[in-house]
Parts: C-alpha cells; sequence; structure tokens
C-alpha cells in the first residue's frame, strides 16, 4: 500500500478510540478492554480497548492512507516520551476517548474530552518542533490526516433530558470550530470528518421500542446537527486559507445499508452480535456475553458499536465508494492533496 500521509491524528469518540480509555481512573469510564471484544483481532484474539470484535474503522482508514493500523493511544505512549515522539513523527497519535463529547460536560470525568485531546495534540506538537523544529513539524502537519468522529455522545445525553435543540447545536458547533480552528492554527490542513450516524437505530435505542423500531426523534437530532456540521466545515474552508476536507456521510451510509442490508452481507442490522437480553441491548459486550455465529453478519457487534466488517465497509464508502457518501471530496482525494 502507497503512503498517503506522513501521519494521521484521531480525534473522537468510542467509534475511534483504540485504548485511551483504558487508562483512565474510575468505575465508570466506558471500556473495551476485557473479552469477548477484540476476538476476532488480527495476529490473535486481544481486548485492545476497540469497541469491536477486532479492528474498527480508525483502523481501516489508516490502511487505505498506507499505515499497518491506527495510531496508538495517546494514553498508552505519554509516560514515555520518546516513544510518543516517535509515533508522532512516524505514523501519528490518537486521542479519540470512549464516552467523548464535543462539551466538556458531556460524560464529565468519565472521558477525554475533545478540547483535551485538542490540547494534547498541543502539547505533542511543542515536543515535535522540539525535535526537528518548527518548519519541518509543520510541514508533517500540514501533509497529514486529521480524522474526526464525535457529537453522538452529546446527542444521546441531551435526548435523555431534552431542552432547547437550537441551542444545543450552536454549542456543538462552537465547540467543533473551535476544534478545528486550534489544530489549523498548529498546522493541520487535511480534516476527515465523520458525521453522526443514525443514533436512534443502534441496538440499544431500537430495544426501548416495543416494537424494536428506530428512535425517529434521536435521528432527527442527529440529521439537524450533521447540517450544522455541514455548514461549518464549508465556512471554515472558505475562511481559512488552505484547509481543505471530506465530509464522510456516516448517516446516509447507514441509510443505504438498513435498506438493503443483504447488498453488504448482512443478516442482522439491528441486534448485537455481542450482548445479552432482548436485541442483545441489555448488557455491553461481556466474558460470558452470547455471541452470533458469524460476526462479520451483522452490522452491530455491541449494543452502540459497529462490528470490524461495518467499520471496514464504511472506510471503503469514505474512500473509493458512491458520490453521496463524502463531500464535497473522498477521503482519497483528500489524502493525495498536495
Amino acid at each position: 500500500m502507497v503512503r498517503l500521509v506522513p501521519a494521521m491524528y484521531v480525534f473522537g469518540d468510542s467509534t475511534l478510540d483504540v485504548g485511551n480509555n483504558n487508562y483512565l481512573p474510575g468505575p465508570n469510564v466506558p471500556r473495551a478492554n476485557t473479552p469477548l471484544n477484540g476476538v476476532d483481532f488480527p495476529g490473535g484474539a486481544r481486548a485492545t480497548g476497540r469497541f469491536s470484535n477486532g479492528y474498527h474503522v480508525a483502523d481501516f482508514i489508516a490502511m487505505r492512507l498506507g499505515l499497518k493500523e491506527s495510531p496508538p493511544a495517546y494514553l498508552s505512549l505519554a509516560p514515555r516520551p520518546t516513544a510518543l515522539l516517535l509515533s508522532a513523527l512516524a505514523t501519528g497519535v490518537s486521542y479519540a476517548s470512549a464516552g467523548a463529547g464535543i462539551l466538556d460536560s458531556t460524560n464529565a470525568g468519565n472521558n477525554i474530552p475533545l478540547s483535551k485531546q485538542v490540547r494534547y495534540m498541543e502539547s505533542t506538537k511543542a515536543a515535535m518542533e522540539a525535535r526537528v523544529g518548527k518548519a519541518a513539524a509543520r510541514l508533517l502537519l500540514s501533509r497529514s490526516f486529521f480524522l474526526f468522529s464525535v457529537g453522538s455522545n452529546d446527542i444521546s445525553v441531551f435526548a435523555a433530558a431534552p431542552g432547547d435543540v437550537a441551542a444545543l447545536y450552536a454549542k456543538l458547533i462552537s465547540g467543533y470550530s473551535a476544534a478545528i480552528t486550534d489544530l489549523y492554527g498548529m498546522g493541520a490542513r487535511k480534516f476527515g470528518i465523520i458525521n453522526v450516524g443514525l443514533l436512534g437505530c443502534v441496538p440499544v435505542a431500537r430495544a426501548l421500542s416495543a416494537t424494536g423500531a428506530c428512535n425517529d426523534g434521536l435521528n432527527q437530532l442527529s440529521a439537524g446537527f450533521n447540517d450544522k456540521l455541514r455548514s461549518l466545515m464549508a465556512g471554515l474552508a472558505a475562511r481559512l486559507p488552505g484547509l481543505d476536507y471530506s465530509l464522510a456521510d456516516n448517516y446516509n451510509l447507514s441509510q443505504v445499508t438498513f435498506a438493503n442490508p443483504a447488498a453488504s452481507g448482512y443478516v442482522s442490522i439491528d441486534s448485537a452480535c455481542c450482548g445479552s437480553g432482548r436485541m442483545g441491548a441489555e448488557s455491553d459486550c461481556l466474558p460470558n456475553s452470547t455471541t452470533c455465529a458469524d460476526h462479520d453478519r451483522f452490522v452491530f457487534w455491541d449494543r452502540g458499536h459497529p462490528s470490524q466488517r461495518a467499520g471496514e465497509l464504511s472506510a471503503a464508502a469514505y474512500f473509493d465508494g458512491a458520490a453521496g457518501f463524502t463531500g464535497p471530496i473522498s477521503f482519497d482525494q483528500l489524502a493525495r492533496k498536495i
């Protein structure tokens, strides 16, 4: 695989986390550090901190960029400054944290919120500059891929105690804008943004319905946020010279997949492969959980996260799928921008 970018830096929530939360203290921190998570992890079953039976979308995006897998979790490297520096320069770093939101208040105390992820990147950049100089560090960052997937947790927390939707969107877009703008100021130029998917169709949401139907209210909240995010990115690109972005439409991809699951080889779009109770959604994926027979034929690995196969198909759609799955350019076109 041709290396398209020098490094990838990852920001967001459990859809991208590769183990940062394993290093956070506290009984309420969401972690995926026990079996049966990682049961299909390439090279041998092991729970890595990914909410998946193996790899997830960040890994497959990394592979498409010419990397082996997602760069490692920041907190796994932070105690070893040399290891952190080498990773930052050679492949990148993942700051994503399960449960994290755009807002600091989202699941506060049990994750690394987006604003803190950006601060960690700032300290990483300072270490890079100290080693290779400001000009070289800035050049590397300008050519690197900055991957985002965040917002789902903010919307889920809001939906549990609804209020002013317009005010929510304003706060979320303000926080997202600040993160992108701060990273742009550090030298970032290529932003791959994954929008919020069909939150109302994950097993944990469906299981709350007597019929197992999707929660339309949650989906509408997600769609409304995605509209604002689309406008934000277009505005930032117009205002910040040299900023390039690709907005991956996870929401649309999910709609297409759910409308014809067999086309993607799925037999289940509504239940967790690993879990317990109705739709596998009454518990997390635990060592004693029941699992489906064929992990690749379920969209969802656990009650809230895609399977390894779903992550692979998502990355394929974002790089070379139909035009409706990314805009204004694909992840592949973004990576190849000079």
